[in-house]
């Protein structure tokens, strides 16, 4: 069985609603989630002229490999009428794998670790909810040092 670790982010629509069906989608189509953080709310990081995020990491058991869950989450997506129009901009959903067993990748398709998880705060105080002992593969560092060393400022605060 591998483990992998999911980042939703929604900032359209409905977005606690469409995270909460990302989760059901995610549960059933790639595996068994075992945990999942609390949602936290965050302004746009990159493309900052749109609606705030709301984001939740999820831990999921599952028995496929990365490039069949990257499929299988994008296939979800779509699923839920995620339509890319421009690189950081607005989405019903985003399903990204943060990390897959200690596995690196480097693929046009697939980058895992996501190679961003170093810089944003909006994933690293989720994933801090679940794993904070976790390992970064790359850096050898845990979520926890990762956060101390990470330069993004933007506030992300729980979601009620």
């Amino acid at each position: 069985m591998n483990k992998a670790y999911i980042l939703t982010g929604s900032n359209l629509g409905d977005k606690k609603k469409n995270l909460t069906t990302a989760y059901r989608f995610v549960n059933e189509q790639c595996g068994t989630i075992n945990k999942r953080s609390s949602i936290y709310e965050t302004s746009a990081w990159g493309k900052t002229d749109q609606p705030d995020f709301l984001n939740q990491v999820l831990e999921l058991n599952t028995s496929l490999t990365a490039r069949q869950l990257i499929k299988k989450l994008q296939h979800i997506e779509l699923q839920m009428g995620r339509v890319r129009h421009e690189k950081y901009g607005p989405r019903i959903i985003d399903l990204d794998i943060l990390f897959f067993n200690n596995e690196q990748y480097q693929l046009p398709s697939l980058i895992i670790p996501h190679p961003e998880i170093q810089n944003r705060r909006f994933t690293l105080i989720p994933l801090m909810d679940i794993a904070p002992e976790l390992v970064h593969p790359v850096f050898q560092k845990t979520i926890s040092e990762l956060l101390k060393e990470c330069p993004d400022q933007l506030e992300v605060k729980k979601y009620s």
